[in-house]
């Protein structure tokens, strides 16, 4: 008969072997080599076009890029999204599952231990099979015990299923970052866009003043029997006109700051942005070599991620056609009194192992390999398209600034130049020399060109955020070539 010393010998031996066969076993695994689709890089971007590299630049920050804009209150509404922001909270949220799910995977590694203890009142049934005639009918059971158990991972299925949860984890985390810097740049982006809507505001407020001044003196012309009726009509046309596009263009902006509100994760009713002329600064951004792109941006880490996951998964498929073996070992103390209940004639012990393996299933593990091995391909895929994808969004935020710049630079001198048409216009119809409409096309010419010097600025600084963003929003690198975004003239051409 066993004492409970020799009882806690025999709980021991199943952890001493599980540890001896797991060093054995441990380079065991079903799981395929990992084969990262090949994705050629260029040694350069196509569209840096006539930008010259600047000297070398150290540093984006990732986590603070939009101070590059020089805005405190872009600064602080970025503060504002990161606390506040449910689309953020909901993607930490996943995140926290993904590392929970992670743990449980981990678990299978340690051994299971489980106490248990009862004292019950029992009766046995007079026409028990077996019944002796001095059985007891009546009888106390009084148990107290454990249990341990191990899973040996002979074929790395436990550890597959580790590796696969780890890096499911590492792709939320990937998924937690990429919905940051597409939160940020979307509330960067909306920024511009406001500030851009009270530049315009402020534009068509001296339009409106313009032509008010301009319909004043049609109609004192008229008055005095100089003008005709129709220069009068004209003039209150374009007032109204004028009138009429900073009325639609203050409704663009409502929506833009109701838009900001809700990425704040507050109501608009409650939440305001006073209208001002806010100088953004045009930054100049580090673009480095498309190699490096695919360490910087989160959502390629987060396809990587997901890939090892899926060849991991692979292992954990084929690890169903071995047999699974546990080692378990119970024991305790079990009496039908309280006087003898811890004693060691009151002891008991199992111990020994157990091992599974599924003879016939009718293809199901077949089917699992196969259902694997087409998730690793759908992931490989997905990544590749996750690079592909990504190195079009830099080039084609390289060739809007590009051709942007181009357009700014010309559109400044249409400006000027209908500035100059409209003065002279102006005096000319004052002494005489020509008709209304002759005025009319100029203000209109002039409206029309401020307007789109306005929006090809804007178009600049969006493009500069979009270009942030296919870049991964922000990185530490020692050897980065800096594209200088902000000229001050054309290029040669």
């Amino acid at each position: 008969m066993k004492t409970a010393q020799s009882t806690g010998g025999f709980f021991a031996a199943p952890l001493i072997c599980a540890s001896a066969l797991t060093l054995l076993l441990g380079a065991c695994s079903l799981a395929p080599p990992l084969k990262t689709p090949q994705i050629p890089a260029a040694d350069s971007y196509k569209e840096l076009g006539p930008w010259t590299p600047a000297q070398p630049a150290d540093r984006l920050p990732r986590d603070s890029w939009w101070t590059l804009y020089e805005s405190t209150e872009l600064d602080d509404l970025q503060g504002r999204l990161i606390a506040g922001n449910p689309t953020l909270a909901a993607a930490f949220a996943n995140y926290a599952q993904a590392r929970a799910v992670s743990d449980q995977a981990r678990a299978g590694l340690f051994p299971t231990l489980g106490l248990n203890a009862g004292v019950t009142r029992n009766r046995e049934s007079i026409n028990a099979p077996l019944r002796g005639a001095t059985t007891p009918t009546f009888f106390d059971s009084n148990t107290l015990g454990g249990s341990v158990s191990y899973e040996l991972d002979l074929w790395g299925q436990i550890r597959n299923e580790v590796k696969a949860g780890e890096a499911n984890a590492a792709a939320s985390a990937a998924d937690l970052e990429n919905a940051r810097l597409s939160l940020i740049a979307q509330l960067a982006d909306d920024y511009i866009q406001l500030r851009s809507f009270d530049r315009d505001s402020a534009i068509l407020d001296e339009t409106v003043q313009a032509d008010d001044r301009a319909l004043s003196l049609t109609v004192q012309r008229h008055d005095a029997g100089i003008a005709p009726g129709l220069d009068v009509s004209q003039a209150q046309t374009q007032l109204s006109a004028a009138r009429s596009q900073a009325a639609q263009t203050l409704a663009q902006r409502a929506l833009m700051e109701h838009a900001i509100a809700a990425l704040l994760g507050v109501s608009a009713s409650t939440f305001s942005i006073s209208p001002q002329i806010v100088d953004l600064k045009l930054p100049d951004i580090p673009t480095g070599v498309p190699s490096v792109l695919l360490q910087r941006r989160p959502d390629i880490a987060g396809a990587q991620r997901r890939m090892i996951a899926a060849n991991a998964n692979i292992g954990v498929a084929r690890a169903a056609y071995f047999p699974s073996l546990t080692l378990g070992a119970q024991g305790g103390f079990q009496s039908t009194s309280f006087s003898n209940w811890l004693s060691a004639p009151s002891t008991f012990w199992a111990i020994g192992p157990n091992a599974v393996l599924s003879v016939l299933d009718g293809g199901l593990r077949r089917a699992q390999v196969a259902q694997a091995r087409a998730e690793f391909d759908a992931s490989a895929a997905n990544y590749r398209g996750t690079v592909v994808s990504a190195f079009q969004q830099v080039e084609d935020s390289l060739a809007n600034l590009n051709h942007f710049h181009d357009a700014t630079v010309e559109e400044k001198a249409a400006v000027d130049a209908a500035q100059r048409t409209l003065d002279l216009s102006m005096a000319l119809y004052v002494q005489g020399a020509t008709d209304y409409l002759t005025v009319v096309t100029s203000q209109t010419a002039l409206l029309q060109n401020q307007l789109e010097a306005l929006t090809l600025s804007t178009l600049q600084l969006r493009a500069s955020v979009d270009l942030i963003l296919a870049l991964g929003g922000g990185w530490e690198e020692a050897q980065d070539a800096r594209v200088s975004l902000n000229k001050e003239s054309p290029p040669a051409k």
